[in-house]
Parts: C-alpha cells; structure tokens; sequence
C-alpha cells in the first residue's frame, strides 16, 4: 500500500509540473522620466514567470516586488511610487540603495587616521543615509546581467571625493539579481583611492498582505538575533551591545509586531516604536538567517539572509497617511516596514562595533537576499 501511494503521488506531482505553463527568466528595460537635467532615466523589469521585480536607475530604487500568495495571487509587497516625479519630488526612501553610509552618524562627525570628517546634518542633529543627496537620489550607469539560473541589472555609480563630505572617490556597484526560486540577491561591491567609511543597504518597505493599504502590526517577525544595540533619544547607539532577552525587542521567536510596538519601555519610547539595530547571529562575512517576516493572511513569507553583521527593523512609524503612494494608496501609520541590513549605525564613532572603514586596496562587498515564498 505505502508503494502504491508513493507512485501515485509522484504520478500527481508529474501531471502539475505538466500542466504548469513553462516559466523563464526575462529582462526589461523601458523609460521611467527624465532628470531635472534631462537624462534619461529607465525603469527595469525582471521577471522568472512567477514573481517580477522592478528597478530603477535612479537611486537604485526596488520600485515593485509582485510576489504570489498561498493562492497563487499576485500582489506589489513594497511601498513607493508609480512615476518619477513623485519620487523625486518626495520619497521617504522608498526602495533605494542608502549611502555612502545608511543609517546615522553622530552629529555629523567622525575622525578617521587623526582627521576629522563633518557631513551634512539632515535628521536633526544627526547625518542621515548619507546626507541631503545621499545614494538615493543619484542617477546610476546600468548594465543587464544574465546567467543560466538568474537575470539582473549591475548599476555603478562613482561618488566624487567630498561629496556629502566624505573623502575618497568612492566607485560602487550594486548587483540586483532574480532567480528561478523567487529570490531576490543584492551584491554591493565599492572600492576607494583615499581612506573613507562605507555602509549600503537597501531600503524597500514591505507589506506582504497589501503593498501598504493596512498596517503591518499584524505581521509575524522573527529576527536572528540575541543582542540590539540600544539608543538615545536621538536614535544613535549608546555604545552597548544588549540582550534582547526580557525586553520587547526580543523577536528571537516568531512574534506578532503589533504586540508590544506600544510597550511602556525607553527604547519604544525613544523611536516611537522599532526603529533599531539588531546584531544578527552568527559570523559576520558568511550568509546566513537574519529575519523572517510573515503575513497570515496571504499566506506570504519573507526570509532575510545577509552576510552584514546588523539588520536594522523599521516599523513605518513616521508614515502619517501625508504620502498617496502607487495606485492610490495612502500610507498611513505603520502601513509598512523595513529590514535593512547593515554595519552598525554610527559604527566610525565606536571602535568596539564591527568596523566600516575602507582603505585604496580593498574592496567592500556585502550580500543580502530577500527570498519570498508562502505557507
């Protein structure tokens, strides 16, 4: 009997594969606007029959992830915009690579080999994903990238020495590439003439049930770690490296958002709900777990997998209902989140945190893969 129901099973899975239209890996590329100076800027389509994702040049922006539910239904799991001028007009960094360091700097400062650097002060008394015109709003240079199992787009940009007041010309590649099992690899690559600090991530808010339309407390989060770096007021690190164990960051086991984001405890207080850095687990360089996002009622999975000692979990406390987003949306409160990994915020202020310095010679690269799947 067990024989039998095998063969019939395998004869069942053979028919679905067979009736399953043939999928393939698909690239393209089409206008997206103009740059206040006229150049062109093009708006990117990969695609593996089943999920599609969308980039931009302009500021390296995710600008759609169609990802299917427990159904099959097809849904945009990000935030953002559907044109160009919305997003140069106002974007809360919807979806963009942020840099040259994401993520804050005390005050603006930091010395490196006895020189004191200043960078521009754009959130508050503090530098922001790296200033006024950080990453995100540079037009990036593209070239399309295939091979057998993946489809993709490189984009490099070279970031002159100065400018937001960092020092070296900074030349960075990023690599989005799609695969067959609905995996989204991000590879940064950067090298320097001069010493300087590097920190890139990428920026997409997500909402797995919606694309942004609800909020996201309801969403099931398990972070990959055992520690947080606490924060002042102003949401710069303290220095400590702190258990999250017995405090409401601790999301080593899967845990619903909504239940403690209101928590009577300083470090809610502090960024009126998560908006911290986690220290992921295991070795920093190797690719591994950091987070796994969860929405019951798609049905849709997010597994983070980084080789970036941090992920730092936004929970779109400062979305107000002010933005009407792609198709009309209006994102209100916490109507979506951000896993963005990372070095350390403020880590050229800390020697003890894992160190962001790149001296002429070396080559920064950092991986992360966002992988959608549903249960």
């Amino acid at each position: 009997m067990k024989r039998l129901t095998v063969f019939l099973i395998g004869i069942t899975l053979i028919a679905g594969c067979a009736l399953k239209p043939d999928r393939k890996l698909t690239l393209k590329e089409r206008p997206f606007g103009e740059m206040p100076d006229g150049r062109p800027v093009s708006l990117f389509t990969l695609s593996n029959g089943e999920m599609t994702v969308q980039i931009t040049n302009y500021g390296g922006i995710i600008t759609r992830i169609v990802a299917p539910d427990r159904d099959g239904n097809k849904t945009d799991v990000t935030l953002g915009y559907d044109n160009l001028d919305a997003y140069l007009e106002n974007n809360p960094y919807f979806g963009c690579i942020a840099g040259r360091y994401a993520n804050r700097i005390a005050g603006g400062r930091f010395t490196l080999d006895g020189t004191a650097w200043s960078l521009p002060l754009n959130d508050g008394p503090n530098h922001l994903h790296g200033g006024f015109t950080g990453f995100d709003k540079v037009l990036w240079e593209t070239e399309s990238v295939r091979t057998d199992s993946t489809v993709g787009v490189a984009l490099s940009y070279l970031s002159p020495d100065g400018e937001e007041g960092y020092p070296g010309n900074l030349d960075v590649r990023v690599v989005y590439t799609l695969d067959m099992h609905n995996a989204l690899r991000m590879e940064y690559f950067a090298e320097t003439d001069r010493p300087t600090v590097v920190n890139l991530t990428n920026h997409a808010y997500f909402n797995l049930s919606d694309g942004g339309a609800t909020p996201v407390t309801d969403h099931s989060l398990q972070i990959m770690a055992d520690a947080f770096t606490p924060v002042d007021e102003t949401l710069i690190p303290t220095g400590e490296i702190r258990p999250v164990e017995g405090t409401p960051l601790d999301f080593r086991s899967p845990f619903r958002i909504g239940e403690r984001i209101e928590a009577d405890d300083p470090q809610i207080r502090f960024g009126f709900g998560y908006d911290h850095n986690w220290v992921v687990d295991g070795e920093q360089g190797t690719l591994r777990p950091a987070a796994r996002l969860s929405d019951p009622v798609s049905g849709r999975v997010l597994t983070v997998r980084t080789t970036q000692p941090g992920i730092q979990f936004y929970s779109g406390n400062f979305l107000d209902g002010s933005i009407t987003g792609k198709d009309g949306t209006v994102y209100g409160h916490r109507h979506g989140l951000c896993l963005e990994t990372q070095h350390y915020p403020d880590s050229p202020n800390r020697p003890a945190f894992p160190s962001t310095v790149l001296r002429p010679g070396e080559t920064y690269h950092e991986i992360t893969i966002y992988a959608f799947s549903a249960e």
